[in-house]
């Protein structure tokens, strides 16, 4: 498969926040595309057409807010246009609002999960995602879990972190989304990667891996459905361009 590299990130992925680094985000920043968007969006629209089963997931009660999301990202990304969007690889997308999660997944370079909070419950469920590109987890193992079962077995997730992470969803508010980013180590650049490696929990220039994979994870609410959006914004930089870039940002 093909290399997909960036070459930059748009923050220094060698000073992390400690959990869950909840940083505020301006509603017009939530979807950024980068200049690896029309290869990204070539290879997930791949994904979905090889890979359905494996990158898709609905659950009934989620297709309002599935539907919802579709309207929200299209109205961004694509201003003024109508239910057939011209994408980044120079292909028209028919919106189908019967198959949101496929149509998402086909138009922007980002991943959704959509979470929603049960009557009576206490935490947050995965009820729907486009997940073209994993990181060392597979959907099947996460699709309808709560939050706590979604992190497990990322060591830090402890019971203290799983209790600010759920007022973190509890509390997000409507028009006011915010983000985090992580980052570590690989030694393949394959975006579509759900088999588990042994990464090391903290990112540090001297541990092996000949890329860099980072995440920019952004929260927002819905705010016809209330369902809570978890985008993921996948970039991957080679070993010398992370780097490079590190030591750009700690001389500025």
């Amino acid at each position: 498969m093909t290399m997909i590299l960036q070459k930059t990130l748009p923050y220094d992925p060698f000073a992390p926040k400690p959990l869950p680094g909840i940083m505020p985000l301006k509603s017009e920043d939530w979807l950024k595309q980068d200049d690896c968007a029309a290869a990204q969006i070539d290879l997930r629209q791949r994904l979905i057409e090889e890979r359905a089963q494996d990158v898709l997931a609905l659950a009934p009660a989620a297709m309002e807010a599935a539907q919802e999301l579709l309207e929200h990202v299209a109205a961004q990304l694509f201003p003024g246009q109508d239910d057939v969007v011209s994408v980044s690889d120079g292909t028209s997308v028919q919106l189908d609002y019967c198959d949101p999660m496929r149509s998402l997944g086909r138009i922007a370079q980002q991943d959704f999960c959509i979470l929603q909070k049960p009557e009576g419950a206490d935490e947050h469920v995965l009820t729907g995602a486009v997940l073209c590109f994993p990181a060392s987890w597979r959907l099947a193992d996460k699709f309808m879990r709560p939050l706590t079962q979604i992190h497990v077995p990322v060591p830090e997730y402890d019971a203290q972190i799983a209790k600010r992470v759920q007022r973190l969803f509890d509390g997000v508010q409507v028009g006011r989304p915010l983000w985090r980013f992580n980052a570590l180590w690989y030694d393949s650049a394959d975006l579509y990667h759900p088999d588990r490696d042994p990464v090391a929990p903290h990112l540090d220039r001297n541990q092996a891996g000949q890329f860099l994979r980072s995440e920019l994870q952004s929260i927002l609410r819905l705010p016809k459905t209330q369902a809570v959006v978890f985008s993921i914004h996948t970039r991957v930089l080679s070993r010398a361009d992370a780097l490079a870039m590190s030591r750009v940002s700690a001389e500025g």
